[in-house]
């Protein structure tokens, strides 16, 4: 959730780097992403507080503590692991969702609600869903994985004052809420920029902005993250405090078991 966003490959042979020849729109898309993706490797462990600002279309405000901690990903076919604590305000404190991410598979999430004192597994069927009322999706929260689409490289250009690679990215799971997904690239840094979302209808739904960039040694980090939702009118906005990348987290922090923990 830290990074929200990137892509695709079917097979293991898909991640060998292309040489010679012209590009095809899908060869170039995949590249782009992947050069992205890599440019995030190693970073091991973060943790990181965010404040989220909920906005209706009247204008009103809802202020939201949190934490995430991340472990990275290990392995071919697996994704980074994410633990979100709300803190605030009091229908939310205790609530923590667990994430394992999956490269094309459905990702593993764990809901744990206070009220019920228990561990609620989310289906596979409800990742579209509203992730505690934000416009941000559970799908959204395991997007930036490479693998989770299929890309197609559409154009470079000028986008709000900096120039772009568009590709088209199209789901690669297929009980996602998406029909494809519009993702725009700083050729400066291979940081992802904006995600213009389309529902399975094809009209757009969202578009999440990614802004204000950080550098924590080899790795960057958006610290503010806009997400505006088009047909209701309504905005999720997450502000990251400074990321801490010597946080003492382990594998067992990222457990089922360790919901009932908290």
């Amino acid at each position: 959730m830290n990074r929200l966003m990137i892509v695709a490959c079917a097979t293991a042979l898909a991640l060998t780097p292309l040489t010679g020849g012209a590009q095809t729109a899908e060869e170039k898309g995949f590249a782009i992403a992947q050069k992205s993706d890599l440019s995030d490797k190693g970073f091991g462990r973060s943790s990181v507080d965010v404040t989220m600002t909920l906005t209706n279309r009247a204008g009103a405000r809802t202020t939201r503590a949190l934490q995430i901690d991340t472990l990275e990903k290990s392995g071919r076919g697996n994704g980074d692991r994410s633990m979100i604590q709300f803190f605030s305000p009091g229908d939310v404190d205790g609530t923590a969702l667990l994430s394992h991410a999956r490269v094309t598979a459905a990702d593993d999430q764990w809901l744990y609600l206070p009220s019920l004192s228990r561990v609620k597994r989310i289906s596979s069927a409800n990742k579209s869903g509203p992730f505690v009322g934000s416009e941000f999706s559970f799908e959204d929260l395991t997007i930036s994985e490479l693998g989770k689409f299929e890309y197609r490289y559409l154009e470079t250009r000028r986008v709000d004052g900096m120039e772009m690679s568009i590709l088209e990215c199209t789901p690669a799971y297929s009980r996602s809420g998406y029909s494809r997904v519009l993702c725009h690239f700083d050729t400066k840094t291979n940081q992802p920029r904006k995600f213009v979302f389309f529902d399975r209808g094809g009209q757009r739904l969202k578009t999440l902005t990614l802004t204000d960039y950080k550098r924590y040694g080899s790795v960057w980090r958006a610290q503010t993250q806009t997400m505006v939702n088009h047909l209701t009118g309504k905005t999720t906005v997450l502000e990251f405090g400074p990321f801490d990348f010597n946080a003492r987290l382990g594998r067992n922090d990222f457990e089922p078991s360790a919901l009932e923990r908290l």
